[in-house]
C-alpha cells in the first residue's frame, strides 16, 4: 500500500508545473533582464590598497541617495530627479527632488517635490517633467493606512543664458 501511495504522490508532483517557464513567457522579452555573462573572477596583480572611511559630512547625504534619473534635453543646464531615503519607510520615505546644475562654483540648485513611496517619469521635455507619485495615506479618524496614485506636472522656465531656474512649479494633473 505504501509503495503505491508513494508512486501516486511522485507522479502527481511530476505533473506539477512550477510555472517558471510559463512566467518567463508572460513577461515580454523587452522587459526580461539580460542574462549575466559568465566571466572568470579577476586575479590580483599587485598589493591591495587599504582605504579608510571618508569623513566629509556631506557624503552622508550623498549616500542616502537611493534613486537618480537624469533629465536630458533641458538646454544648456543639467537637470536630474533624485530621491533620498528618509523618514518612515512604511509611510512614504522617498524624499523626491529635482536639481539643476549652476556650475562648479554654485553646485546644484535643489527643489524638494515631496515625500512619496516611489515616482515614475511619464514624460520629459525642456522645462517640464510629468510624474506619477505612489504615496501612502493615513485616515486620521480610523488610523488605517492606504495608498494613492497622484500625477503632477513639474515645470520651470528655460533661461536664455542657460542658468538654473530660480523657481519650479508643481501642478496637479490627470
Amino acid at each position: 500500500m505504501k509503495p503505491l501511495l508513494f508512486l501516486t504522490a511522485l507522479v502527481g508532483l511530476a505533473a506539477c508545473d512550477t510555472g517558471v517557464e510559463t512566467r518567463k513567457e508572460a513577461v515580454p522579452p523587452a522587459e526580461q533582464p539580460a542574462p549575466l555573462a559568465a566571466v572568470a573572477p579577476l586575479a590580483a596583480a599587485g598589493p591591495a590598497a587599504t582605504l579608510q572611511p571618508e569623513t566629509d559630512p556631506d557624503l552622508q547625504q550623498a549616500a542616502a541617495v537611493v534613486r537618480l534619473d537624469q533629465l536630458p534635453g533641458q538646454g544648456p543646464v543639467a537637470a536630474k530627479l533624485f530621491g533620498t531615503a528618509g523618514g518612515d519607510p512604511a509611510m512614504n520615505g522617498l524624499y523626491t527632488h529635482v536639481a539643476f546644475f549652476q556650475g562648479p562654483d554654485g553646485g546644484w540648485r535643489v527643489f524638494r517635490l515631496g515625500d512619496v513611496l516611489d515616482y515614475r517619469i511619464l514624460s520629459a521635455r525642456a522645462g517640464r517633467v510629468d510624474l506619477e507619485f505612489e504615496e501612502s495615506t493615513m485616515d486620521e479618524a480610523s488610523g488605517r493606512i492606504g495608498s494613492r496614485t497622484r500625477r503632477v506636472i513639474v515645470g520651470w522656465p528655460i533661461a536664455a543664458d542657460g542658468s538654473a531656474p530660480a523657481e519650479v512649479t508643481v501642478t496637479p494633473a490627470q
